[in-house]
């Protein structure tokens, strides 16, 4: 009984804190490069769909 108490207690996981700075750092990343993002995504798929028909 004292393993799972000692268990709830321990803090050393990640906190809601840490993950919504992560999160609010990927945002700010995909809005600073989405012009590039878009660019880069946009010439994938048009290299997919050209080599799909080789296949």
């Amino acid at each position: 009984m004292g393993e799972v108490r000692s268990f709830l207690v321990e803090e050393d996981g990640v906190t809601v804190v840490e993950i919504v700075l992560v999160l609010l750092v990927l945002i700010a990343l995909v809005m600073i490069f989405k012009d590039q993002i878009t660019s880069l995504m946009r010439t994938l798929m048009n290299k997919v769909s050209t080599q799909s028909g080789k296949v």
